[in-house]
C-alpha cells in the first residue's frame, strides 16, 4: 500500500476541495491518501515520510512554513509531487528562495507589501474561471495533455510575476504551460522523479463523474 499525502487546511465548503474529496475515491486501491491539515501535528514530518505528497489549494495556509518545508523536501528528496493552485503558487517561491537565489522571495497574498513578489496578483480575478491551457512541446505536461489546447479550471488572483520567468528557468524550472490572459499555467522539474505544479486544478471534474485527470494519473504512477 503506497500513501498519498494531501497536504492542505481541507473545508468541504470549498468546491475545489469537494472535487478533492471526489478525485481521492477515485485513486487505484493500492493507495491510501489522506488529509493533512496544515497545522496538524507533526505534519512537515507525516508529509515527508509520505510516498508523494500533494499540496493542494486553500492559501494562505494556518501554517505556511509546513508548506514550504514539505515542497522543499520533496524538491531535494526526490518525492513525487504535485502542486495545484496555491500549492503551485508556494512552489514556486520555495524554488525562487532556496534554489534561484532570490532571498526575499515572496507571495504577495501574504507578504504585506515586503519581499520581492515572485508570485503577483493576475491582471483579472480567475475565482472560479476557466481558461484554455496549452502545454509547451518538449515538456513532461505535453507529453501527458498533448498538443491541443484543454481547458483548466482556476479558483485564484495569483500567479507568477512575468519578471522572474527567465530567472527562475536559467536555474532549471522548466515552464510547461501557457495561458493567454493567465500567464504561466505550469511548472516542472525535468530532473525530478515527479515535480509538477499547476496553477488550474485538474481533479475539477470529479465530482460529475469525469476519469481522473492524466496529470493525476501520472503523479499515482510516479
Amino acid at each position: 500500500m503506497k500513501n498519498l499525502a494531501v497536504l492542505g487546511d481541507r473545508n468541504p465548503q470549498f468546491i475545489t476541495h469537494r472535487e478533492l474529496d471526489a478525485a481521492l475515491t477515485l485513486l487505484p486501491g493500492d493507495i491510501e491518501a489522506n488529509w493533512i491539515g496544515t497545522d496538524a501535528p507533526q505534519a512537515a514530518e507525516r508529509a515527508a515520510d509520505a510516498d508523494a505528497v500533494w499540496v493542494v489549494s486553500g492559501s494562505p495556509y494556518r501554517d505556511d512554513a509546513v508548506v514550504y518545508r514539505a515542497i522543499r523536501n520533496a524538491r531535494l528528496r526526490g518525492q513525487p509531487f504535485l502542486g495545484t493552485c496555491a500549492g503551485f503558487q508556494y512552489a514556486v517561491v520555495e524554488f525562487a528562495k532556496n534554489a534561484a537565489g532570490v532571498e526575499d522571495a515572496a507571495h504577495a497574498e501574504t507578504a504585506g507589501g515586503h519581499g520581492e513578489l515572485v508570485i503577483d496578483r493576475l491582471a483579472c480575478s480567475l475565482i472560479g474561471e476557466k481558461r484554455e491551457v496549452t502545454a509547451i512541446s518538449g515538456t513532461r505536461l505535453f507529453g501527458l495533455m498533448g498538443a491541443d489546447p484543454f481547458t483548466g479550471f482556476h479558483w485564484c488572483n495569483y500567479g507568477l510575476a512575468p519578471a522572474f520567468s527567465d530567472r527562475l528557468a536559467q536555474h532549471g524550472l522548466v515552464i510547461s504551460a501557457r495561458a493567454d490572459d493567465a500567464g504561466v499555467e505550469a511548472i516542472e522539474l525535468p530532473d525530478h522523479p515527479f515535480f509538477l505544479a499547476t496553477l488550474f486544478q485538474p481533479q475539477v471534474g470529479s465530482l460529475a463523474g469525469e476519469p481522473l485527470s492524466p496529470i493525476i494519473k501520472a503523479f499515482l504512477c510516479a
